[in-house]
């Protein structure tokens, strides 16, 4: 715990066994109060590791993929109680050493949600990400900050904290399955007024670090301009959306 809150890591996994060990061994656990794996299916050894190394885990019974997967995750963490939750890539992309630092400003009541950025320390392209995706990234998270009214340095971070008001607050079963789901929860967070705060964290591209391909790149990119433009529309009452309706 920290000031009083119960912290739950949970770590959206799909066929992760090269990179899960190393992930947990980095988690500062006399912080955490738990670690909860949610299985998307894997083909490897991914469960039975996480078996191991004593996580508490959810198995989907069918592949729902990368949103999907989140949305269990906040479901399950929730369910255990948690005050803060922290989404950790199994894949070791994020720095687990950092979780502390994450959940802090929520703990002390500062921000609501933590991200954090791959962009403030201005090294991602030496850290191994490559060249399209920065520029990519540069270029939606210019536009989005114009659409959202914000100065975040990034949106496609995977490396995120949440006080449980926000989870309990937001429709996030709403979103997609997909890999957008990131983006709408952002939306979502933004247009119910929640304080957002950033993070410098390392950047890690490596071989068994996941990444998505070129096509769902591009889908991604669209769902993300498609999300900021839904936002726009409904915070001017120019139409509505599921994704921000208040029932949860």
């Amino acid at each position: 715990m920290l000031n009083g809150h119960k912290i739950i890591v949970v770590l959206p996994a799909y066929n992760a066994e090269r990179t899960l060990r190393k992930t947990v061994s980095e988690i500062p656990t006399d912080m955490i109060d738990e670690i909860l794996l949610v299985d998307d299916q894997s083909s490897d050894r991914t469960v039975e590791i996480a078996k191991e190394l004593g996580l508490h885990i959810f198995q989907h019974p069918k592949n729902l993929g990368y949103g999907g997967n989140q949305k269990t995750c906040y479901e399950e963490a929730l369910k255990h109680q948690a005050d803060v939750i922290v989404m950790l890539h199994p894949d070791y992309q994020y720095d687990p050493k950092l979780l502390v630092a994450m959940v802090a400003p929520i703990c002390y009541g500062v921000y609501d949600v933590m991200l954090g950025s791959r962009i403030i320390g201005g090294k991602a392209i030496e850290g191994g990400m490559p060249r399209l995706k920065y520029y990519v990234n540069r270029g939606l998270t210019f536009f989005q900050n114009l659409i959202f009214r914000r100065k975040l340095s990034e949106y496609h971070t995977g490396y995120r904290a949440f006080h449980r008001m926000v989870l309990t607050s937001v429709p996030f079963h709403k979103n997609s399955n997909n890999f957008v789901f990131d983006n709408q929860i952002l939306a979502q967070i933004f247009y119910h007024a929640f304080r957002v705060g950033e993070l410098s964290c390392p950047t890690r591209y490596f071989k068994e670090a996941s990444s998505i391909g070129l096509m769902r790149g591009i889908q991604y990119a669209w769902g993300c301009i498609v999300t900021a433009f839904q936002y726009l529309m409904q915070k001017n009452r120019m139409t509505s959306f599921k994704i921000f309706e208040d029932s949860i």
